[in-house]
């Protein structure tokens, strides 16, 4: 934990005029430009932070860029800032910032504010500063998906910040994808694509090849779509077609969706069949778009 003894009130009730923002900035930009760190003394990072509340984006830039030189020593103040700053500008800010020096010790006050804040920038911000800091979060951000409190546009931000941390470790992602907590095993497998379309990992496109048979119709919905993202149609055609019958409606929609998508022309006779068959109404009208788009594409 970051030990910091700067008080709260005196960061929010800090701020500078304009003229005294723009002259800061001046300075600091003459720092940066010549590769010199600015100072990191309490009262020049105060002074940084309350630049962070400026109108003015370019400052803000500014400011956040001389904090994000001074690094891990500016992580105190900012943590604090992003998680107790009255000004939401200024706790947008500190989230970017973090995002810019991407230290692991900032996570339990990211993860913080991605739980407890309201504002939608900030939440995203600290998401991305979390997707940065990599792997040491992940744990972290996959724990969020087991809280029945999180919210589906808390899932989406995971689910970016999953796919970003992927790459650097994809261990960790198969082992995720095995989770008994389904919504953790739809981020893993959502997350699993940018690895199957960069990478080639068969390990990863196996992965996704069992997660079709899931127990969680929400798990098998997200492999399908995947898969419509992230293979060739000659190569998923006759998976995809089984689950044409799945129990689950979305699923079937899903599965129409992605065939339409892979331009899987040799689907289009079962496609027509499963339509016939369908009492769904709504799963219907997507097997008859489906046909009708890959039929206009094999005339």
């Amino acid at each position: 934990m970051l030990q910091d003894f700067t008080d709260i009130s005196s960061i929010s009730k800090s701020q500078l005029t304009e003229e005294e923002a723009l002259q800061l900035a001046d300075e600091l930009s003459g720092k940066l430009s010549e590769g010199e760190i600015p100072k990191s003394d309490a009262e020049s990072l105060k002074r940084m932070v309350a630049g962070l509340g400026d109108a003015r984006g370019a400052l803000r830039l500014t400011f956040a860029k001389s904090l994000g030189a001074v690094g891990y020593e500016a992580l105190p103040i900012l943590c604090k800032a992003l998680r107790q700053h009255q000004n939401v500008v200024v706790r947008r800010a500190s989230a970017k910032t973090l995002n810019l020096i991407g230290n692991k010790d900032a996570l339990p006050y990211l993860l913080e504010a991605f739980l407890k804040d309201d504002d939608p920038v900030v939440l995203g911000s600290s998401a991305g500063a979390m997707a940065t800091i990599g792997p040491d979060a992940m744990d972290s951000l996959l724990g969020i998906l087991k809280n029945p409190d999180c919210t589906p546009f808390q899932v989406g931000l995971i689910n970016l910040a999953l796919s970003f941390i992927g790459s650097k470790a994809p261990e960790a992602l198969l082992e995720a994808a095995d989770s008994d907590v389904a919504e953790v095993r739809v981020a893993a497998i959502s997350a699993l694509g940018d690895q199957i379309q960069k990478s080639d990992n068969l390990r990863a496109q196996n992965r996704v090849f069992q997660a079709l048979e899931d127990v969680s119709a929400d798990v098998r919905a997200e492999a399908v779509t995947l898969i419509g993202k992230s293979c060739d149609a000659e190569d998923v055609e006759t998976l995809l077609l089984k689950k044409l019958s799945d129990e689950d409606t979305q699923v079937r929609k899903n599965t129409a969706l992605s065939l339409m998508k892979l331009d899987a022309l040799g689907a289009i006779e079962q496609l027509k069949m499963a339509e016939k068959k369908e009492d769904d109404p709504d799963v219907k009208a997507v097997l008859k778009v489906a046909i009708n788009i890959l039929s206009a594409k094999n005339d």
